[in-house]
């Protein structure tokens, strides 16, 4: 039996790929299609603004035409009339870039604007077209552009392809298409149906009549369906399928909240820059998508990412604003960006919750109230405490499901810090944060939910993610056919807020789970870079200094202090803690670029540092927020720690009571030598291992006979991926 579903499912699905997909959109061989006329200008080097490549010299580019070194940028200008013997057609623009496999933010991108520099869609594998009307032609004749991303689908095992100096220059994409076609919407209706239907039948049980009720309407209507006509004859085999659809689902199916997402990386597998671009994309994407859908809901964390597209698409923010304001777009997370929890110091971690509620109280006016983090490499056991003193009620992640060894039993729960605090916690059963409403995705939400019996409720995220797209028309066509379905989950879009306030009036009383939240998968993230990991530590430090200097120097001095520079340096350290930059698991371009931020950062911290001091050491030598180590003045010496160093009190300024003793050194026989304090005798033998630590005073010795110190040990780490 399971042969024969695997059959059938291959067979409907290449009707669906090879004959009705196709049909969508007219061809040049039925007279439904036109080809536009393609210039192309190539940025000879970073991307620019939009009003650069607007205003470009293009060159004539045949489709077909290879374009788009590595990490490159092409803009294109599409010109073309539509047919006078269109007219009342439904028309749309038809552009495909020569998308490779890597699938949507994983390939090629781009971004259509309209002459005055308005941008309209975002291009990639799943969003190739874009509606006439939205085009805004003048007496027939269509003029837009396109900015080509060409990102490169970095695979594994790792690549040249990873950052700019090691890549290749040979173009990795050809213009496939650039056309106008007239749109059979019931020829896509048709594909939505077909594709609902076949996909929930595969998933319902053999023995039940659900499934063969389904199989029947499928089979009529391919019947109905000519193959030499599918836009003729689509209506008729949509008929087929209606009754199928219409039968209500049971009062008892689960409830599925869903809310639009597009998880995106602020750095992966493309650099920083290029997130500023897959952002703007994404958002235009989903503000032009709630034009046409009042009823669609798109949720959006990462503080920083709204904050990149203010700065360099202002006239995108402001659609983003206008659906914030009307509550279809909608912040969450209340963090800067979706950080890594374990390696972040807890004053780093508070100002992600700082940093991110102000921006989203600033800007828009909402203060969130759920921690949306479904990505990191898990959760320390610090974080419910803060969760709740940055006045956040609920936490939602996916990542904790991809554990490979011991499955986590709950999602719906209670998760209980280290201090006893408690937030309501949800795992969405759906087992992804990019769902797309398939009939796989909506029974596996039912099979895995965990809390059967005590609550029927949970959340799909749906949206292509990690490389940004987000949700798309056929994405919220499946919701609609799913919201009361004979055999599915019931499917209403809504804001998490509403989804958490039902599930937690629902679950009162849920079990609790007390300690880290820790996955079981991702292998070499506290070890891995090095570099990012110290220059992150090093900057938390210098951070501190930074202001408890400035701000005693600003007291008892009267020196300026620095709150925008520091809030600037805060905001690029909190960037950088992000879940695929700190733990070392993206691209060589963004470990490249970290290292050389943090010595920048550590530069301008120490600027402000000695700024500081010299403020402090000409006005006076009582408590001083200050670092350890030599001050402006050779006598002085700041004390940042929080306990006394050398007669210098806890976070103060002061001369030592007395010079520390030197240290001396002796060579010893045979290799190796001695280091001598007069308070600690460490000895380090021909091999470079410390074979004796002795305390002086104590006469004591540190190590067991035989043993060292500092002995190191390799061992090969090969898992099965992610490595």
């Amino acid at each position: 039996m399971h042969d024969d579903r695997v059959l059938t499912e291959q067979r409907l699905e290449r009707v669906l790929r090879e004959r009705i997909r196709p049909a969508v959109h007219g061809t040049a061989e039925s007279s439904e299609a036109v080809p536009l006329e393609v210039a192309a200008w190539h940025v000879p080097g970073e991307p620019v603004p939009p009003a650069d490549g607007l205003a470009a010299e293009y060159q004539p580019f045949a489709v077909g035409t290879a374009w788009g070194r590595p990490w490159g940028t092409t803009w294109f200008s599409c010109h073309g009339q539509v047919p006078a013997e269109w007219a009342g057609r439904d028309v749309a623009a038809v552009i495909d870039l020569g998308f490779s496999s890597g699938g949507p933010g994983f390939t090629a991108e781009g971004l259509i604007y309209l002459p005055d520099g308005s941008p309209v869609r975002g291009l990639h594998p799943r969003q190739r077209s874009v509606r006439l009307d939205q085009l805004a032609p003048s007496a027939g004749t269509v003029r837009f552009f396109v900015e080509a991303a060409a990102n490169p689908h970095i695979s594994r095992p790792f690549t040249r392809l990873g950052d700019m100096p090691t890549g290749e220059e040979e173009p990795l994409y050809r213009l496939a298409r650039a056309d106008l076609a007239i749109f059979h919407a019931d020829v896509w209706e048709l594909v939505q149906d077909l594709e609902v239907l076949s996909q929930l039948m595969y998933e319902l049980p053999v023995e039940g009549p659900r499934r063969w009720e389904i199989l029947r309407a499928i089979e009529r209507a391919l019947d109905t369906l000519s193959l030499d006509d599918v836009p003729g004859t689509a209506a008729a085999a949509r008929g087929e399928l209606a009754p199928a659809l219409a039968t209500p689902a049971h009062a008892s199916a689960h409830l599925v909240s869903a809310a639009g997402h597009a998880h995106i990386d602020s750095a992966w597998l493309w650099p920083l820059r290029e997130t500023v671009r897959k952002v703007a994309r994404t958002a235009t994407n989903v503000t032009a998508l709630m034009d046409d859908h009042p009823e669609f809901i798109f949720v959006m964390s990462q503080a920083q990412q709204l904050a990149w597209i203010s700065e360099h698409r202002p006239e995108v923010f402001a659609r983003v604003a206008e659906k914030v304001a009307a509550g279809q777009f909608v912040p969450v997370g209340g963090m800067w960006v979706e950080a890594d929890t374990n390696m972040p110091g807890g004053e780093a971690m508070a100002r992600q919750f700082v940093h991110g509620k102000r921006f989203f109280l600033d800007e828009f006016g909402i203060e969130t109230e759920e921690v949306w983090l479904p990505d990191s490499f898990g959760y320390s056991g610090a974080l419910p405490q803060l969760v709740k003193l940055s006045g956040s009620k609920w936490f939602l992640t996916q990542k904790i499901s991809w554990s490979r060894t011991n499955k986590f039993p709950h999602h719906t729960f209670d998760w209980e810090g280290i201090d006893g605090t408690r937030v309501f916690t949800h795992f969405p059963p759906v087992d992804t944060y990019n769902a797309e409403f398939s009939g796989r995705e909506m029974a596996r939400v039912v099979r895995n939910f965990r809390e059967k019996g005590r609550s029927r409720r949970s959340l799909v995220p749906f949206g292509y993610g990690d490389g940004g797209g987000g949700p798309t028309e056929e994405m919220l066509a499946r919701a609609r056919r799913l919201g009361n379905l004979d055999g599915s989950a019931r499917v209403t879009i809504e804001k998490p807020a509403d989804f958490f306030a039902q599930a937690q009036a629902e679950y009162p009383d849920p079990p609790v789970w007390v300690g880290e939240l820790y996955l079981e998968l991702h292998r070499g993230t506290y070890t891995s870079q090095a570099k990012t990991k110290q220059g992150n530590r090093r900057s938390e430090h210098l951070l501190r200094e930074a202001e408890l200097w400035a701000a005693t120097a600003a007291v008892r001095a009267g020196h300026p202090y620095p709150y925008q520079q520091l809030d600037r340096l805060w905001k690029t350290v909190l960037l950088h803690q992000f879940h695929d930059i700190l733990p070392g698991s993206s691209i060589a371009w963004v470990h490249r670029q970290a290292r050389a931020t943090y010595a920048a950062v550590a530069a301008e911290l120490e600027e402000i540092i000695a700024a500081a001091q010299h403020g402090l050491a000409g006005h006076s030598t009582g408590p001083a927020a200050a670092g350890a180590g030599d001050g402006p003045d050779d006598g002085i010496v700041f004390n940042a720690a929080p306990f006394e160093r050398d007669g210098v009190p806890a976070m103060a300024a002061g001369r030592p009571a007395a010079p520390a003793a030197a240290v001396t050194g002796q060579h010893l026989p045979g290799g190796g030598f001695s280091l001598d304090n007069g308070l600690l005798r460490v000895v380090i033998d021909d091999r470079g291992l410390v074979t004796s630590v002795t305390d002086l005073a104590a006469g004591r010795e540190a190590l067991a006979p035989g043993a060292a110190a500092n002995l190191l040990q390799l061992h090969p780490d090969l898992p099965n991926e992610w490595d």
